[in-house]
């Protein structure tokens, strides 16, 4: 029988310093709360998509002496896990390029299968559950976190990060993703074959208020803006002008500036047993 062809992933953030910044603020405790409980020492984890690996350190250092096995999708991507891993001196992860939609490894290999961030970027979620659950152990845990931009909420009112936000959301379905991913992990979940029973759907925010954070978190998307991978982007697709990238980057900056200024993150979160 021939293999269904992959589908092409193309992430929309990229590998910018503004992206890496954010990805390496990401620990455990602020990223994967709800899938804490469920870990236990001795466990093998599959972390996909582990990006620069701050989380997957942390996943590892909680099942110790189990594995912790670390993929991305291509060598370069996955570097960035290495690295902080060597800095970390942590003995319990292996590396592996692979792709979430097509799995390169046996049935029933894992007793956790996390995501976190992963599936709003991939071309066929229910695809990718599917590969998840099939390298899961029966009883294990299959357990994935995702934002959805549609729930994302700021305070005092920005026209500049309206124009973001709409320019965001038609960049992503051009490249095949989901910026809407959290409300739908759910319904992913279902038809990739996981019991309704065995599903069980939890929600959680970022939150970022005080005058150090918000300062952090706009320059970070005032400089994704304009900086990086998507920056080029928005420009090539026709999305946005440069002028209006930059009025974008300087809506972010504005916004932060207030001292009652708030932004929160909404995330979906599943924990489905296999």
């Amino acid at each position: 029988m021939t293999k269904p062809e992959t589908p092409q992933n193309t992430y929309t953030h990229g590998h910018h310093d503004s992206v890496l910044r954010s990805h390496r603020w990401r620990t455990a405790e602020n990223s994967a709360a709800y899938l804490l409980p469920h870990l236990a020492a001795g466990q093998d984890v599959l972390d996909v998509g582990c990006g620069p690996g701050t989380i997957t350190v942390d996943l590892a250092e909680r099942v110790a002496p189990g594995t912790m096995t670390a993929v991305e999708i291509t060598a370069e991507a996955l570097k960035l896990a290495q690295d902080e891993v060597a800095a970390r001196g942590t003995g319990n992860v292996r590396f592996a390029v692979a792709d979430v939609h097509a799995l390169d490894f046996p049935d029933d290999s894992f007793d956790v299968v996390h995501a976190h961030q992963v599936l709003q970027h991939v071309a066929d979620p229910v695809r990718a559950l599917k590969e998840m659950r099939r390298v899961c152990r029966p009883g294990g845990v299959v357990a994935v976190r995702d934002s959805d931009y549609g729930g994302f909420r700021w305070f005092p009112e920005e026209p500049g990060l309206d124009a973001w936000l709409a320019a965001y959301q038609n960049l992503a379905r051009s490249n095949d993703a989901h910026p809407d991913a959290g409300r739908r992990l759910r319904g992913w979940a279902l038809a990739a074959g996981f019991p309704e029973q065995n599903v069980t759907a939890t929600a959680s925010s970022w939150v970022f208020a005080d005058a150090a954070d918000r300062a952090w978190w706009a320059e970070l998307w005032a400089e994704r803006t304009t900086k990086s991978s998507a920056a080029d982007q928005y420009l090539a697709k026709g999305i946005a002008t440069e002028a209006e990238l930059t009025a974008m980057a300087d809506a972010w900056r504005a916004w932060s500036r207030h001292h009652d200024a708030i932004f929160t993150v909404g995330h979906g979160e599943l924990v489905c047993v296999a």
